[in-house]
């Protein structure tokens, strides 16, 4: 597959996942959105990777990992969202034994994070 069509089959799945995150905002399944939102920001990191390295993204989940490999040159803020998204993946598919990341995924909640990631999600494509 030639570099081109590997990054817009990333950026194709990413707004597929945006568009699943959305949906099951409205729907109310909040935690659930929120890994959605992961996959967005991952599958969007990964299409940076193929554009500026050439070769294909490692297998990994972990946001910062994949940023700090292309080098984006990230503030605080943006490393710290990194991490705080990266949690959402795992604290959605591996619920604790009291659901405690449920519970915390208010609609406030999850309506500030998916504008945060809506806002990284925007960067990362001007990025490319």
């Amino acid at each position: 597959m030639r570099k081109e069509d590997r990054i817009k089959y990333w950026l194709k799945s990413a707004k597929d996942d945006w568009k699943v995150a959305k949906h099951l905002f409205e729907k109310g399944d909040y935690p659930y959105s929120l890994f959605f939102g992961h996959l967005t920001i991952e599958k969007l990191l990964k299409a940076v990777y193929v554009d500026r390295l050439s070769e294909n993204p490692p297998y990994t989940h972990r946001l910062v990992h994949l940023a700090e490999k292309i080098s984006l040159g990230l503030t605080e803020d943006q490393l710290e969202l990194l991490e705080t998204i990266t949690d959402f993946n795992m604290e959605a598919r591996y619920p604790d034994e009291k659901f405690s990341f449920r519970k915390r995924c208010t609609r406030d909640f999850s309506k500030k994070y998916l504008r945060k990631i809506g806002e990284l999600k925007k960067w990362l494509i001007k990025k490319i």
